[in-house]
């Protein structure tokens, strides 16, 4: 056995068949979503969000805030160039989806979010109301 082959384990197989030309029997909307891993944490001011979105692309991301609730869904398409077959491949097309209860508890106008290297970033401000502020006493 060649250390390639050791390596990709499908090398010495007949490739797969190629899946049919033209859109996929099943809706992107209706095919099984993946959760992914997210990390939040808290400061006095705002929320973190970090979601893990590897492959997912700016074009294949949605970000909606509807009343208490935040949704997350993106799209991981595999590209490959014309007259290409894949041996081997570790990933696959795959559809992300997230979706988070806030209770009303961040300010929705003001949020910011950023993707770069697979990690989507949101920065989440709290509602005016759940901020902590001092009063004074007179």
């Amino acid at each position: 056995m060649s250390f390639i082959s050791s390596l990709i384990p499908s090398l010495n197989a007949t490739p797969a068949t190629p899946a049919p030309a033209g859109p996929s029997p099943v809706a992107d909307d209706q095919a099984p979503a993946v959760t992914p891993r997210y990390q939040l944490t808290e400061t006095a001011e705002a929320y973190g969000l970090t979601v893990e979105l590897p492959g997912v692309a700016k074009d294949g991301l949605e970000l909606t805030v509807d009343h208490e609730q935040l949704r997350v869904v993106g799209r991981r398409a595999v590209r490959k160039p014309d007259g290409w077959t894949a041996l081997h491949r570790e990933t696959r097309e795959a559809r992300f989806e997230l979706e988070l209860e806030h209770g009303r508890a961040i300010d929705a106008d003001a949020i910011r979010a950023e993707l770069r290297d697979g990690l989507l970033r949101l920065a989440l401000p709290k509602a005016g109301a759940l901020k902590p502020r001092k009063v004074t006493v007179a």
